[in-house]
């Protein structure tokens, strides 16, 4: 049964049975870009630091990035958004996942917040 967790920076986490970890971001996060144009993700089998950048993304509004949220290797992008960045905006919980990643130590994930922590920490922002 996979665990989904949420960042402050608005991403998602969802650890998968395997261990690996799905990465992207809330849909909070992608109502504030706008339609989002542009996504350049990392390569596969890469490994990223904690806090590393990682993905870019680029919207009618503005340009963010995704850090690394655990050290570890990227095992698969979603090729798909090369293409249809949009599906970012369209299933931002779903077919908008940016990549997935094999964590060099499963508890660097700990402290991440679970959804009712994500959803008060937004009451916060409010």
């Amino acid at each position: 049964m996979s665990k989904t967790v949420f960042t402050p920076e608005h991403e998602w986490l969802r650890i998968e049975d395997d261990g690996s970890v799905t990465v992207g971001i809330t849909d909070y996060a992608q109502d504030h870009l706008g339609d989002i144009v542009f996504v350049q993700l990392p390569d596969s089998g890469k490994e990223f630091s904690k806090g590393e950048e990682i993905v870019v993304i680029e919207s009618v509004k503005t340009a963010g990035e995704i850090m690394m949220p655990a050290a570890g290797v990227v095992t698969e992008v979603n090729g798909a958004l090369g293409d249809e960045p949009g599906k970012v905006n369209e299933d931002a919980l779903g077919a908008g996942w940016f990549f997935k990643f094999k964590p060099a130590s499963p508890g660097d994930l700990d402290g991440y917040m679970d959804e009712a922590g994500y959803k008060a920490y937004l009451a916060t922002l409010a």
